[in-house]
């Protein structure tokens, strides 16, 4: 990473405090600084300094607007003799930044904007914008999101898959429809997360969800031995069909929602402590008495709770074949929720997306980041101990297959 020494005058710092004025121009003099030491770093040598190791010669400057939030910069990029020397500073805007200006531009142009996000747009860009601006913006992002999103898969195996859905407004044919955007995460072999991708649906549905699982499997997702989602019907039985002999693990926080749901406030609170003891049982055999006896005490008192209990006990205590390391983060969908509430954020500025390419364009270039930080970021598990446990259950049809004992 490059170190570059900034200098900021008295007048310009006094400035600063005048207004989004004094900030334009605090980083108008800093961008212009910068652009000045990368071009000393190319050259080798400062202005009018004789050195051996001089690689060119300045040639004076060209004049570069650049929009930012804070208003609308006056730079001076370098020029040199032969013509060698580029800059991606005006490249260096986040995607996610990009496409979010895209999409509420495009929502000002398409008429379907309130005077709010009006405001919003030209507070972020300094500008109005026309049509041709937003499609040149687009076609600069768009192949990356859709490169990284329909990337192959199939160099890594990724033994634990994590899948979820949120919900949007999108503007179609004139109305605003709701849209499902399905997002699955996995954890490689080497236990790395990645997002594996994003797909915009109408719904839910069994067949919505077997089309998307077909995506990731038609570029290369193989080794799956885990499956967590929530108990939605349609995507359980998309995971039966399309994971076959794969282990599904049913999100514990979804399930005790469900269960207190039905629960008489009164005895909520107690049943909840009751249920956080029974998930976080050290083996299947003290879950499975923690159950019988949490049914015992609320049998009368939440009849409805205890039948929710009973049928999504096993699915949701699945996770209990894995090591003890691996259970607390994948017990639940709570790992991906986070990155959905991350995401939620973002969109929530847009609020009805003017059409699907827009919100695939937002939200792909915000999971594509955070793909990037995940890969450059620490181990989200070490594997050791499940490559070890997969070799020692080499015979099954599954590493995960369930003992006599867990299925019993």
């Amino acid at each position: 990473m490059a170190h570059y020494q900034i200098s900021v005058d008295s007048e310009l710092l006094h400035q600063l405090f005048d207004g989004d004025e004094g900030v334009a121009k605090l980083v108008e003099s800093v961008l212009n600084q910068v652009l000045q030491a990368q071009v000393t770093e190319h050259l080798k040598a400062q202005p009018y300094e004789r050195t051996q190791d001089r690689l060119g010669y300045r040639n004076g400057y060209r004049q570069r607007e650049m929009k930012t939030r804070v208003g609308t910069l006056e730079l001076r990029v370098p020029r040199v003799r032969d013509g060698s020397f580029s800059t991606d500073l005006f490249e260096r805007y986040q995607r996610s930044e990009r496409a979010l200006l895209a999409a509420l531009m495009e929502m000002v142009i398409n008429g379907v904007s309130t005077r709010k996000v009006r405001r919003i747009t030209e507070q972020l860009c300094g500008t109005s914008f026309s049509k041709s601006t937003v499609s040149e913006l687009c076609k600069t992002l768009d192949p990356q999101v859709s490169e990284w999103n329909e990337r192959p898969l199939g160099a890594k195996r990724f033994p634990f898959v994590i899948v979820d859905a949120m919900q949007l407004k999108v503007r179609q044919c004139g109305r605003v429809v709701p849209q499902s955007a399905l997002i699955a995460v996995g954890v490689n072999e080497d236990g790395y997360r990645e997002v594996l991708g994003i797909r915009i649906g109408d719904s839910e549905s069994e067949a919505t969800w077997s089309e998307f699982f077909r995506w990731l499997h038609g570029r290369g997702l193989q080794g799956v031995d885990l499956v967590v989602s929530d108990h939605h019907g349609g995507l359980v039985n998309a995971v039966k069909r399309h994971f076959q002999g794969v282990t599904w693990q049913r999100c514990q926080v979804h399930l005790t929602t469900n269960i207190l749901d039905a629960c008489p406030k009164r005895y909520q609170r107690a049943l909840k402590a009751k249920l956080r003891l029974m998930f976080e049982a050290p083996d299947m055999e003290t879950a499975r008495r923690l159950r019988d006896d949490i049914m015992a005490e609320f049998a009368d008192k939440a009849p409805r709770s205890m039948d929710i209990l009973e049928a999504g006990f096993e699915d949701a205590m699945a996770v209990m074949t894995l090591p003890e390391p691996y259970r607390r983060r994948l017990r639940s969908t709570n790992g991906l929720e986070r990155l959905n509430r991350e995401v939620r954020r973002r969109e929530r500025v847009i609020g009805i997306f003017p059409s699907v390419e827009s919100a695939l364009r937002l939200l792909g270039a915000l999971l594509m980041e955070q793909d990037e930080e995940w890969a450059a970021g620490r181990l989200y598990f070490r594997m050791e101990r499940y490559w070890e446990q997969v070799r020692g259950a080499s015979d099954c049809p599954s590493a995960l297959k369930r003992s006599e004992t867990t299925a019993a």
